[in-house]
C-alpha cells in the first residue's frame, strides 16, 4: 500500500511525483472544455441546454424557482439542517473578521486613500455530480455575502434533473435566490460571457472537476476567480507524542476524496511510522470507498522518515499543502516555521474535517503547491480597492518638479505638460 522514505533521493522522487500530479489536464480535455465555452460564448442558452442535455440527462429549464427548492430542502433530515444552521452561523462569524474598511489620511495638501467596494456580482459553482456538498454553498456563498456582494448566482449540476435536499437547504439557508441546475464548464461559460437567461458575473468561485478548473483557467480575464482547485491533499507532522489511529484517520480522511487526493505523514520517529502503516490497513478495511482511498495512497501517498521535525517542517513548506496538521509536543511552536500552507490544523483534538464543515475557517484552499502565493477564499475575494487622490495647489506643487523630472526621462512630453501648465494658474 505504502512504504516509507528514508533518503534524500527517495523523497525527492516522491515530491517529483507530486509536482507532476499538478501539472494540468490532457490535451483532448483542454480542446474539448475551449469548444464547450467558445459554443456557449456564441449560441448561449441553446448551448448550455445542448451539453445540460448530454452531460446531465435532462431538458428542465435551467433556473430553478423558489419553490422547488423549498419544497426539495423540507425533505431533508432536521438533524442534518440544524448541523448547516450551526456550521453557517460559524462561518459566519469567522468572515466577519475579515471586513474591511475604507481609509484616507492627509499629507502635505493632498488627500489620499483607499475605498473598499464589493463587487456587484458573484457567480458560485457548487459540484453536484458524484455527491452532493451542501458545505461547499456555504463556504462560498457566507463570505460573498459578508463582503456585501449584491447579486449571487449559483449553478448547481443536477444528474437526471434530480435536486439534492441538503443542497437545496444550503442554498436556502444562505438566502441566494438565483439558483441554475447547470454545470460543468458549460455553466463556468454561461456566467463568464452571461446569456439570455443568465447575467454575466464579475467573479466565478468554487471548486469542481478537470473541466471546470479548465473552464475557470481560460475564461480568467474576462472574469475574476478565486482560484484553480486540484485534488485534496493533507500532509501530518507529527512526533512521538502523535496518536497513530488519529494519524491514519486523518489520512484516510483526504484518501477517500479520490483516487488524485495525496495523503503524507512526515516523522522523525520511527516507531509512529510503523504504527501509522499499520493503523492505515485496519481503518482501510472498514472504509466503503475503500478501493479509491487505496488507489490514492498507492500513488499520492507516504510515509517520510526525517531526522527531526525542523527537517519535516522544511519538506511541509516545499510541498506547501492545502491541509497541514501539526500533532507534536508542542504544535503551537512548531507552526511557527510555517511559511507555506493553505489551512493549518495544530493537536490532535483538531482534525481537518472541522475545518471542512463547522470550525469557521473557509474550506476552499489553495492546492498543488499554491499555498505559497495564494490564500483560502475569503470576503477579501469579493471586494475592489480603489485608490483615491485629491490634491490642493499646495500639494500640487509641492510635487510638480518630481512628477516633471520622471515623466520628461520617460519621454512622455505630454505627462510633463499637465504639470506645467498647472504651474501658470
Amino acid at each position: 500500500m505504502m512504504r516509507i522514505f528514508r533518503t534524500q533521493k527517495q523523497i525527492t522522487a516522491f515530491l517529483n511525483i507530486l509536482r507532476e500530479r499538478a501539472s494540468g489536464a490532457s490535451p483532448e480535455i483542454e480542446k474539448t472544455v475551449k469548444n464547450i465555452l467558445s459554443d456557449v460564448k456564441k449560441n448561449g442558452d441553446s448551448a448550455v441546454k445542448k451539453y445540460t442535455r448530454k452531460f446531465d440527462g435532462h431538458s428542465l429549464p435551467l433556473k430553478l424557482t423558489a419553490a422547488e427548492i423549498k419544497r426539495s430542502a423540507k425533505t431533508a433530515d432536521k438533524k442534518i439542517i440544524k448541523a448547516l444552521e450551526l456550521s453557517a452561523r460559524r462561518i459566519r462569524d469567522f468572515h466577519e473578521k475579515q471586513k474591511e474598511q475604507s481609509w484616507r489620511f492627509k499629507k502635505d495638501g493632498a488627500i489620499l486613500g483607499q475605498i473598499i467596494r464589493p463587487i456587484e456580482r458573484a457567480g458560485v459553482y457548487v459540484p453536484g455530480g458524484k455527491a452532493s456538498y451542501p458545505s461547499t454553498v456555504l463556504m462560498n456563498v457566507i463570505p460573498a455575502i459578508v463582503a456585501g456582494v449584491k447579486e449571487i448566482a449559483l449553478c448547481v449540476p443536477t444528474p437526471t434533473g434530480e435536486v439534492n435536499p441538503y443542497v437545496m437547504a444550503a442554498i436556502e439557508l444562505s438566502g441566494v435566490k438565483e439558483v441554475y441546475r447547470i454545470g460543468g464548464a458549460q455553466a463556468v461559460g454561461a456566467m463568464a460571457y452571461g446569456t439570455r437567461g443568465i447575467k454575466k458575473v464579475d467573479k466565478i468561485v468554487g471548486p469542481g472537476n478537470i473541466y471546470v478548473a479548465l473552464a475557470k483557467k481560460m475564461v480568467f480575464g474576462e472574469v475574476d476567480i478565486d482560484m484553480i482547485a486540484g485534488p485534496s491533499e493533507i500532509l501530518i507532522i507529527a512526533d512521538e507524542t502523535a496518536n497513530p489511529s488519529f494519524i491514519a484517520a486523518d489520512m484516510l480522511s483526504q484518501a477517500e476524496h479520490d483516487e488524485m487526493a495525496s495523503s503524507i505523514l512526515a516523522t522523525d520517529s520511527n516507531l509512529l511510522a510503523e504504527k501509522v502503516l499499520k493503523e492505515l490497513r485496519v481503518q482501510l478495511a472498514g472504509l466503503k470507498r475503500k478501493n479509491i482511498a487505496l488507489r490514492s495512497l498507492e500513488r499520492f501517498g507516504a510515509v517520510i522518515k526525517t531526522k527531526s521535525i525542523m527537517k519535516a517542517i522544511d519538506i511541509a513548506n516545499e510541498i506547501a499543502p492545502e491541509h497541514l496538521e501539526i500533532m507534536t509536543k508542542y504544535p503551537e511552536k512548531d507552526a511557527e516555521y510555517i511559511k507555506n500552507a493553505g489551512a493549518i490544523f495544530l493537536g490532535q483534538w483538531t482534525p481537518e474535517p472541522l475545518g471542512d464543515y463547522s470550525a469557521g475557517p473557509n474550506h476552499t484552499l489553495p492546492t498543488g503547491g499554491t499555498a505559497r502565493f495564494s490564500s483560502p477564499l475569503g470576503v477579501y475575494d469579493f471586494i475592489k480597492r480603489t485608490s483615491l487622490l485629491q490634491f490642493d495647489r499646495k500639494g500640487f506643487m509641492l510635487l510638480s518638479d518630481t512628477v516633471e523630472a520622471i515623466a520628461d526621462i520617460e519621454g512622455l512630453e505630454a505627462h510633463a505638460n499637465t504639470i506645467r501648465i498647472r504651474r501658470g494658474f
